[in-house]
């Protein structure tokens, strides 16, 4: 069984696409959809920087599906693949379970972006500039992060956001928690804590703000049954009923990433297979937790190219 997985936030980079773009006009049309979704050259800023309005969370969360999303396109229409027949599931990292839905026809192209764009906003506007913040813990599991977040709390939020692989945990909350964090860190055993270079404080309490406001956008929206299962964040269980996968979406804001369960369920039901479209960031993740797993990272057209050899 193979699972089509798609990455988060901080898998973007200046130049992103634009060899896809000059390689393809599947790939060119996907980023004229999404600049007219959003009425801006988001192409243009993803292709030549700067990379500080890259780096803005309502620019870097499109851009990143939008990248992924080309991969696929080209994949389908020039490779003659098709998604319902080549993967068995999807799932996606945080902004990732967007692209997981768009790529499996739940949501469309347009659509995605601009829940993506309003997401970016919301969660950059739920907490202050300054007032939050992110750490990666390495070399700590799960349950040796959520004893340095209570550790370092002392009655701010500091919660674990991303449970990515066996050794990699992400920490997020109030900046003075998570500062806290750091030294507790390695004295409570984990091998390196270090903060994240991100705006605001993703996937905990502090984004209920930004959790109403999803809630709000997605209410309008018209979500399709996916064509295949998609992995849900919050859960790590497949979901295929609209109405369940809004509300899961909404929860994913606040909640926790559970990749590492995410992958061990895939794992555990069969799928032996991981092809990540749009980064190279997942697929290692993969690696560290189903030690036996098959992937591969997707981006340019050599990419595509030696992927439809195995396919």
């Amino acid at each position: 069984m193979r699972a089509f997985i798609f990455p988060g936030q901080g898998s973007q980079s200046v130049g992103m696409g634009a060899a896809l773009a000059a390689a393809s006009p599947r790939a060119r049309e996907v980023f004229q959809e999404v600049d007219d979704a959003l009425g801006q050259h988001l192409s243009r800023l993803m292709a030549e920087g700067p990379e500080s309005d890259l780096q803005l969370t309502e620019n870097a969360q499109p851009a990143i599906m939008a990248n992924a999303i080309a991969v696929l396109r080209v994949l389908e229409r020039e490779g003659g693949v098709r998604l319902s027949d080549t993967a068995d599931v999807v799932a996606g990292h945080s902004l990732g379970e967007y692209t997981a839905l768009c790529a499996a026809g739940a949501l469309d192209l347009a659509t995605t972006a601009r829940l993506l764009k309003t997401r970016g906003r919301a969660m950059q506007a739920a907490v202050p500039v300054g007032e939050g913040a992110m750490a990666a813990l390495l070399g700590a599991d799960r349950e040796k992060a959520e004893a340095i977040a209570a550790a370092a709390a002392e009655g701010e939020v500091c919660t674990v956001a991303n449970d990515n692989d066996p050794g990699q945990v992400v920490i997020s909350g109030a900046r003075g928690a998570i500062e806290r964090a750091v030294p507790l860190a390695k004295e409570m055993g984990a091998k390196r804590a270090v903060l994240l270079p991100v705006s605001a404080p993703f996937h905990c309490p502090l984004m209920q703000p930004a959790a109403e406001a999803m809630a709000a956008a997605l209410a309008d929206v018209s979500l399709q049954a996916p064509l295949v299962p998609v992995y849900a964040n919050v859960t790590a269980a497949p979901v295929a009923d609209p109405a369940v996968i809004k509300a899961l979406l909404v929860e994913q804001v606040t909640g926790m990433v559970r990749w590492r369960e995410s992958v061990q369920a895939m794992w555990a039901a069969g799928v032996t297979d991981y092809v990540e479209l749009g980064g190279k960031v997942l697929a290692p993740m993969v690696k560290r937790t189903a030690l036996d797993a098959t992937t591969a990272s997707v981006v340019g057209m050599d990419d595509i190219e030696a992927l439809l050899k195995l396919l």
